[in-house]
């Protein structure tokens, strides 16, 4: 059974016809009858679990919401972007290209997540932060500005990306390969997988680094 339709009001939108949809039935927080957003086509939004397009907001190119993910407001969704999980994007925000946003993450305000980045886990990006390239941030990072995570590319033994962003707590925490955790944690990983050779080093220097650039108060360096 489909839990929504497209309706005959439409719209064009950066040359693509969007459709206004509606609900079939109740479901989550929405109710049989409600109207929706605009995506251009039922690709964009899955007809199983609770995701929603509500408000204003839009869905479209092969770009798809699923799961129990809610998109509203003004926000966009285009591109080959996927959101799901738990995820709500909302307010002006953007989500474009290759992105994903998972799990329990949030991105609101003007943020634009975009490129490879991936953004899951309780993290909350907003503001006017932009989230792109190969970032992936997890755990309670908290992404008010473009400050709040930094990306350090070709480290280790297989020269990956190493994402690190602020947290709720105050903290810094660091997403490297199938590894997410406090910057604590990640020396310690280091260690254990690499000892005390070159790239232990290469890792270590790395988050020495960024707790420079997080630290709060920084005084001129002369």
């Amino acid at each position: 059974m489909k839990k929504y339709e497209l309706t005959s009001e439409s719209m064009v939108f950066q040359g693509k016809e969007l459709f206004r949809i509606k609900a079939l039935v109740s479901f989550g927080n929405v109710k049989e009858g409600d109207m929706g957003g605009y995506i251009e086509k039922e690709d964009n939004l899955s007809q199983d679990g609770n995701s929603w397009v509500g408000g204003n907001s839009k869905v479209y190119g092969t770009a798809i919401v699923k799961e129990n993910a809610l998109v509203g407001e003004n926000a966009r969704v285009y591109g080959n972007a996927i959101v799901g999980g738990n995820a709500v994007i909302d307010g002006d925000a953007i989500v474009r290209e290759n992105a994903l946003v998972h799990g329990n993450a949030t991105v609101g305000g003007k943020a634009k997540v975009y490129g490879n980045a991936f953004v899951y886990g309780n993290t909350r990006v907003n503001g006017n932060a932009l989230v792109g390239g190969n970032a992936w941030v997890a755990g309670h990072a908290v992404v008010h500005e473009n400050a709040d995570y930094a990306v350090i590319k070709g480290l280790g033994s297989v020269y990956r990306d190493t994402t690190f962003y602020r947290v709720e707590d105050g903290g810094i925490g660091v997403t490297c390969g199938c590894f997410s955790g406090s910057i604590q944690e990640f020396r310690q990983k280091v260690l254990e997988t690499h000892g005390t050779g070159r790239f232990a080093k290469e890792y270590l220097m790395a988050a020495d680094l960024m707790e420079l650039h997080f630290e709060k108060d920084i005084k001129t360096i002369p």
